[in-house]
């Protein structure tokens, strides 16, 4: 009975309440409809020299447990052998390998969008991997939940060598999340499924943007979309080695960026309280990274930045008593 089955029935008597009891039932009843429409789902991958990785990010596409998906692939100008490790999968005529100068990420992302037909559309990068349900679990939440137009879950840490190092797991929101976008990143790229019609809408990427790109899309997506998280894992994602500290130098100073400049081209976006306390949390955020790499000075200026956004909260406080224990 495709994403639902009958034990959903079953439960319904266990509501007490008989309005909850319908609403559960229409929203088993919508579950089945959709799983019986079939959607195509496209799913893309940019790639720049992971010809080591990309088989294994083919494969967990290959082995899903949903199969109507088109996979893109875009080179991304690689010198490296991902064109003969391709070759071997595009007997499946599911599969589509298109070649580019290298242009970045973003560039390779949009060229994939462009040439996808999917009503839905997710990203896989190609030295990341999906758990063999990720597909099957996004269609199932858009068909309890048909107000959603991007849903997403938590991911798997693992090494070069495709061991578990940990969960990536951090609090998740669900609904308009523009207010909660402002203090984090939170929504992983590689656990997404979104409508193309957000695309359609508002744009893709950025492509000026070579790191944190999907966070400016976040923000904009959010500020008209309706966001789901799902409570499970849904991906894989590498971490390599002396990648961690160097990324997030990079993220936070690109999040910073892009943070201000959309603040400034959507400022009816949030209430004036969410700005502030958005940007404090932030501040604080990285001003905690900062005393954990031991660069005093700049974690001093972004806590007085944290209290001076949002003086009433005990975050900036709290980071501030850490600096001075650690001096």
């Amino acid at each position: 009975m495709g994403y639902s089955d009958v034990s959903g029935l079953a439960r319904l008597s266990g509501h007490h309440n008989l309005i909850d009891g319908l609403k559960y039932f229409e929203s088993w009843l919508k579950g089945i409809v959709v799983a019986n429409e079939n959607p195509l789902v496209s799913v893309i991958t940019p790639t720049f020299n992971r010809s080591d990785f990309l088989p294994e990010s083919i494969d967990s596409v290959l082995a899903q447990t949903y199969q109507n998906f088109q996979l893109i692939i875009v080179d991304d100008g690689s010198t490296d052998s991902t064109r003969e490790v391709v070759e071997p999968y595009l007997t499946d005529q599911r599969i589509k390998y298109f070649y580019q100068s290298n242009q970045g990420q973003s560039v390779a992302r949009n060229k994939g969008i462009s040439e996808s037909s999917g009503e839905f559309i997710c990203f896989l990068d190609s030295d990341n991997a999906w758990l063999p349900n990720k597909l099957d679990r996004s269609l199932l939440e858009f068909s309890r939940f048909p107000q959603s137009d991007i849903v997403y879950g938590d991911g798997i840490l693992i090494d070069e060598k495709s061991a578990e190092i940990g969960k990536n797991t951090m609090k998740r929101y669900s609904g308009r999340i523009t207010h909660h976008l402002l203090k984090d990143n939170f929504v992983s790229m590689n656990t997404t499924m979104t409508r193309r019609k957000c695309f359609d809408e508002l744009g893709s990427f950025n492509e000026s943007d070579r790191v944190a790109e999907d966070y400016e899309l976040w923000l904009r997506f959010s500020t008209r979309f309706e966001f789901r998280y799902i409570p499970e894992f849904l991906s894989y994602y590498r971490v390599m080695e002396n990648q961690i500290s160097s990324d997030k130098k990079k993220r936070f100073s690109s999040n910073e960026r892009l943070l201000l400049k959309f603040l400034e081209q959507y400022p009816d976006a949030v209430t004036s309280r969410q700005r502030r306390q958005g940007l404090s949390h932030f501040y604080i955020r990285k001003a905690r990274y900062e005393i954990s790499i031991k660069s005093f000075r700049d974690s001093i200026y972004d806590i007085a930045r944290g209290i001076n956004y949002y003086p009433w909260w005990q975050g900036p406080w709290r980071a501030l008593g850490k600096l001075l224990l650690k001096r």
